[in-house]
């Protein structure tokens, strides 16, 4: 059996009997007026974050969510935006996709702006997507991306930067590793389709990305997941796993490579109410600017000792320069 048949199986199940906590740690439901969401969605909610963020809900965008477990991200999505076909839900296991029809049931009961037909369901796989080249504003996963080995997860991201319109967002949410899973975990099937032993080093999950054409990437958040540990998993040694959001979006890609937010800040100190490095940077006396890394490391060679760069937070919210 291959990995993605084994999640197949994993998800199929869980579609029939939900399981609290499958996979994932527990994330706070969205609070905004108006929006209720069923138990049973966050019974069934299979993500380790979330992918949903005002910011990029604006303007009533085209939405895209591949894999959709319950439908709460899908619900949520569909707050935002309140139109007939507004978002498109895919996911590649029938007995996931039934669910959702009959949570979405529940949902209009619950809530009395919604309306089922708001949300597309499509069967579908995140390896061939059935959607249009550059018609979607927002495309989104959850804790997916993480089950594909290398070669399928450079195409799940190539098709997510292929229906995107220029300037769309991917917002993702999975786990990461600093270790080299291959060496500290047995390749196990099942622990790949739970989101374990495809787990990346941050830099690794970037660079998939960047190399798909992807010019700006924001590290939004980075939280801790979970423990694998020898008594409980074929492993030897302790192997701390963590969740991260990102956002990666269809800028172009500059010159001199892309825009990753990492959560570094600059704070100008010097003697004049400004500084300019006449490269599009204007720094104001003491006022924290978001920075990518690319900028921060190029400030910092000027060598000046009247600018503070900030260590990566690994939380970044807007309104950088780059």
């Amino acid at each position: 059996m291959s990995y993605l048949n084994a999640t197949n199986d994993l998800y199929k199940e869980a579609a029939l009997t939900p399981d609290v906590g499958l996979c994932c740690t527990t994330n706070p439901i969205w609070e905004l007026p108006g929006l209720k969401i069923p138990r049973i969605m966050q019974e069934m909610n299979y993500g380790c974050g979330s992918t949903v963020n005002a910011r990029d809900l604006t303007n009533n965008p085209k939405m895209l969510y591949v894999g959709v477990g319950g439908g709460m991200e899908l619900l949520q999505f569909a707050y935002f935006n309140r139109q007939k076909g507004g978002v498109i839900g895919i996911d590649v296991v029938d007995e996931m996709l039934e669910a959702s029809r009959k949570n979405f049931i529940e949902a209009e009961a619950q809530n009395d702006w919604f309306k089922s037909d708001f949300v597309d369901l499509v069967k579908g796989d995140a390896l061939n997507l059935n959607v249009e080249d550059n018609s979607i504003d927002v495309a989104a996963q959850n804790c997916l991306f993480n089950i594909f080995k290398a070669e399928d997860l450079k195409k799940a991201i190539e098709e997510m930067y292929r229906v995107l319109k220029p300037h769309g967002k991917l917002v993702m949410s999975d786990p990461t590793c600093e270790q080299d899973m291959n060496d500290t975990l047995r390749n196990d099937d099942r622990l790949r389709a739970l989101c374990l032993s495809g787990s990346l080093p941050i830099a690794d999950y970037v660079k998939a990305l960047t190399d798909a054409g992807f010019g700006t990437i924001e590290i939004r958040a980075r939280k801790p997941y979970r423990i694998l540990d020898p008594k409980n998993y074929p492993t030897d040694e302790l192997i701390y796993i963590e969740s991260i959001e990102v956002a990666a979006i269809k800028d172009p890609m500059p010159e001199d490579g892309p825009c990753i937010f990492t959560g570094k800040a600059a704070i100008y100190y010097g003697d004049q109410d400004f500084f300019d490095d006449n490269k599009g940077h204007i720094l104001l006396k003491n006022q924290p600017i978001a920075i990518c890394d690319k900028t921060a490391g190029a400030i910092t060679d000027l060598g000046r000792d009247d600018i503070f760069i900030s260590e990566s937070t690994y939380h970044y919210d807007g309104g950088g320069c780059c």
